[in-house]
């Protein structure tokens, strides 16, 4: 880790056009998180002393998304370097590291950003870097900006886009990824002398590295990843960079101590919370919130959000846990549950096709198939309590706000709508009424009445 302090400028101002959406470009998630913030995340984690956000005009959503960063609004969109100087003065005088990063590169490692500062120190008998910028050697260079290193030094002489590389600077393979660390202290001077007579009619942060060579100063390069350096200008892009988040999700979880039968069909968001010996079978989705502690079972196809599971606990298949959800140890949720905003405490068992909402079902207490909580009355929720070891008969209805008192038996097919006392046996049944042989007689006036029918259907020509 750097000794300096550290300031970072993130250029967010992109319109995201081949993105096709109303939502600004960095505001697309991937695991559940607006992009830009798991890059702002990972650069909390290197302690980060100021951060700049560069914006475009009337993005409200992002500011927001960001905050409370400071932000800068660009409004010309001129280039990289036009940006950046939008984001210094912002961020003002600034003695130290100043680094560029782009907020549609959400999944740079903290790892890397530590390589970058750290090449910023002096080595003995040298003077410290200037500029470093971040390389990578993709498969295909294609546009990528080319790095022209020192045959001697191996120091970073230049960085030539694409559009304007010689047929030999094009056969380059070290690409620059955009990703820049520069002396805040000079930074102001060398975006004073860029000009936009290039190719594209843009300033380009990249002349910088030409201006501090030129004023003698050292410029290195530090190697990193071509999947972390993924940058996201399209929905395919924003897939791919999906799945390369998803595979360091399953990685981590695994090494955690988390089995996954078949890893590449789990999906997690970036705060899904896992623990030991869990095993999650094929065809999960967790959503946001969800924490599991260890000894978990989640069977397969399995959608869970906002949840927080306790050891023991076994959930699905087929089950569904919306935020609230809150599930005791050793507590069972079978296939075809839905659970939402309840508390199913400690051994109580809702087995299959049950809907459980705002609502506490006790400990060791049983839900039959077919139960349900009537927790909306078309205007407000209403809570269902249901006491520790009851037991409630199947296609059983609970029009909250009722309570099922402790160890009370609900008989199969009852619709309550009052309070049951512990230790009561209640049904509502209704009173079964029986006509002898009316069924056979019921089917002969049928068949006759269909009969008739067909005898007085107009005939075809």
């Amino acid at each position: 880790m750097s000794k300096k302090k550290t300031a970072a400028i993130v250029l967010a101002a992109g319109m995201g056009t081949r993105m096709k959406s109303d939502l600004p470009k960095v505001m697309h998630p991937i695991g559940g998180r607006p992009m830009i913030n798991h890059l702002l995340a990972t650069l909390d984690k290197i302690h980060v002393d100021e951060t700049v956000v560069v914006v475009g005009p009337d993005m409200a959503q992002l500011e927001a998304a960001v905050a409370p960063r400071k932000t800068a609004v660009q409004f010309d969109r001129a280039g990289t370097g036009d940006a950046v100087r939008v984001g210094m003065e912002a961020l003002g005088p600034f003695k130290g590291n100043v680094l560029i990063l782009y907020g549609d590169t959400p999944l740079i490692r903290e790892q890397t950003l530590n390589a970058m500062l750290e090449a910023r120190e002096a080595q003995p008998g040298q003077l410290s870097p200037t500029v470093v910028v971040l390389g990578f050697e993709p498969d295909d260079p294609g546009v990528y900006g080319r790095l022209v290193l020192d045959d001697e030094d191996g120091e970073l002489m230049a960085i030539v886009e694409a559009n304007d590389a010689t047929p030999e600077q094009r056969e380059i393979s070290l690409c620059n990824s955009g990703v820049m660390c520069f002396d805040g202290e000079l930074l102001p001077q060398f975006l004073s002398r860029l000009s936009d007579d290039n190719a594209k009619g843009e300033y380009y942060l990249t002349d910088c590295v030409g201006f501090a060579r030129e004023d003698g100063f050292r410029c290195v390069v530090v190697d990193g990843d071509e999947e972390e350096l993924i940058g996201v200008n399209s929905r395919v892009e924003l897939a791919q960079a999906e799945v390369i988040f998803q595979d360091a999700m399953r990685d981590k979880m695994m090494k955690g101590g988390a089995s996954l039968i078949d890893p590449s069909t789990v999906y997690f968001s970036f705060d899904t919370k896992i623990g030991r010996d869990v095993l999650i079978e094929p065809n999960v989705q967790f959503g946001l919130g969800v924490k599991i502690a260890d000894r978990v079972h989640i069977k397969g196809f399995c959608h869970i959000e906002g949840a927080i599971i306790a050891s023991g606990a076994i959930v699905g298949p087929f089950a569904r846990l919306r935020p609230g959800t809150n599930l005791g140890e050793d507590a069972k949720i079978g296939n075809f549950v839905e659970i939402k905003n309840a508390d199913v405490e400690q051994g109580a068992k809702v087995s299959h096709l049950s809907y459980i909402g705002d609502a506490r079902v006790g400990a060791d207490a049983n839900i039959g198939a077919g139960t349900i909580t009537c927790n909306y009355d078309g205007f407000l929720k209403h809570k269902t309590d249901i006491g520790a070891g009851a037991f409630i008969g199947s296609n059983t209805a609970l029009v909250a706000p009722v309570n099922v008192g402790a160890g009370a038996i609900v008989g199969a097919g009852s619709t309550l709508t009052q309070d049951v006392g512990a230790n009561d046996i209640v049904t509502t049944r209704a009173e079964l009424k029986s006509a002898p042989g009316a069924a056979e007689r019921f089917r002969d006036r049928k068949r006759a009445e269909k009969e008739q029918r067909q005898k007085e259907k107009p005939k075809k020509d």
